[in-house]
C-alpha cells in the first residue's frame, strides 16, 4: 500500500500572492527592495555625475538671468580648490535619487502590495506614475516660476554691495526650494493613502478647510525664502489647488469603497 502524497510545498511565488508572510519572509523581502534601490539609485548616481556639468548650466540659468537683469556680470564661483569636484558629485548623486525613483516607488509598490486588498492594488498601481509626475510637476513649478520670481527680488536688493554668487551655495538653494516643491506636490498621494485606509474622509478635508489653509499659510511663511508677501502667495497657491485636488482624489477613493463594498469586493489576496 502506497503512503499517501505529501502535500505540495508551496512555491514563493504562490506564498506571495495568496499566502500569508512570516516576519521572516518580510524581513527578506524588504533586505530585496533595499538592495534593489540602492543599486538603482547607485546606477543613477553614476549617470547623474556624468551629465552634472551640463545639468549645472540648465539649474544656473535664473541666476543668471536674474543677474543679467539686474546689469551685473553673471558669472558663478566657488571658493575652495575642492569645490568644483563637490558640487558635480552632489549634484550627480541627487541627479541618481530623481532618476532612480520609479524603480524605488515600484519597490514600495511590491512590498506593500501583499498586504492589501484586492482593489486597493488596483488603485495604489497608480501610485507610482501619480508620485512621480506630482514631483516633476512640482520641480517645474519652482524652476519656472519660483525660482526666478524669488531672484529676482532677492538681487534687486543688493544695496551698495555687489554680488558675487557662489555656485555652492547657489546649487544648495536651488535644491532646497526645487525638491521641497517636489515634496509638496506630494500632498494628493499623502491624502490618496490617507483616504485608503480610512484616515480621512473627504466630509472632515472640506470641514476641516480653513484650518488646511491656515496650516498651509503657517508652512508658506516658514519655507518661503523672501520676506515679501507676494512670494509667500505664490508658494500657497499651487498647495491650495493641491488640497482641493487632493479632497476630489478621497471622494474618488471612498465612492469606489461603497461601490465594492455593494459588489461585495472585499476578499482578501
Amino acid at each position: 500500500m502506497t503512503p499517501p502524497p505529501s502535500d505540495p510545498i508551496p512555491s514563493p511565488i504562490l506564498q506571495e500572492d495568496g499566502g500569508k508572510m512570516s516576519f521572516l519572509d518580510h524581513l527578506v523581502d524588504l533586505r530585496k527592495r533595499l538592495v534593489y534601490s540602492a543599486a538603482a539609485i547607485a546606477l543613477g548616481a553614476g549617470v547623474g555625475v556624468s551629465i552634472s556639468t551640463r545639468v549645472l548650466a540648465f539649474l544656473s540659468g535664473p541666476m543668471r538671468a536674474a543677474l543679467r537683469k539686474e546689469h551685473l556680470d553673471d558669472s558663478l564661483i566657488y571658493t575652495s580648490p575642492t569645490g568644483a569636484i563637490n558640487i558635480i558629485i552632489t549634484l550627480g548623486i541627487y541627479i541618481g535619487v530623481v532618476l532612480a525613483s520609479p524603480v524605488v516607488l515600484y519597490q514600495v509598490w511590491l512590498f506593500i502590495a501583499p498586504g492589501l486588498y484586492k482593489h486597493e492594488r488596483k488603485a495604489v498601481a497608480t501610485f507610482v506614475f501619480s508620485s512621480l509626475f506630482l514631483f516633476l510637476a512640482g520641480i517645474t513649478f519652482g524652476y519656472r516660476i519660483m525660482l526666478p520670481y524669488v531672484l529676482n527680488y532677492l538681487i534687486g536688493f543688493q544695496g551698495p554691495f555687489k554680488p558675487l554668487i557662489s555656485i555652492n551655495e547657489y546649487l544648495d538653494f536651488v535644491l532646497i526650494v526645487l525638491l521641497g516643491l517636489g515634496l509638496i506636490f506630494e500632498l494628493p498621494v499623502l491624502i490618496f493613502f490617507l483616504a485608503l485606509f480610512n484616515i480621512v474622509t473627504p466630509k472632515f478635508l472640506w470641514s476641516n478647510m480653513r484650518y488646511a489653509i491656515l496650516i498651509i499659510a503657517v508652512i508658506a511663511a516658514i519655507v518661503t525664502p523672501t520676506p515679501d508677501a507676494m512670494t509667500m502667495l505664490v508658494f500657497m497657491a499651487p498647495m491650495i489647488g493641491l488640497y482641493f485636488l487632493g479632497i476630489g482624489v478621497a471622494a474618488l477613493v471612498f465612492r469606489q469603497k461603497k461601490k465594492n463594498a455593494a459588489l461585495g469586493v472585499e476578499g482578501r489576496r
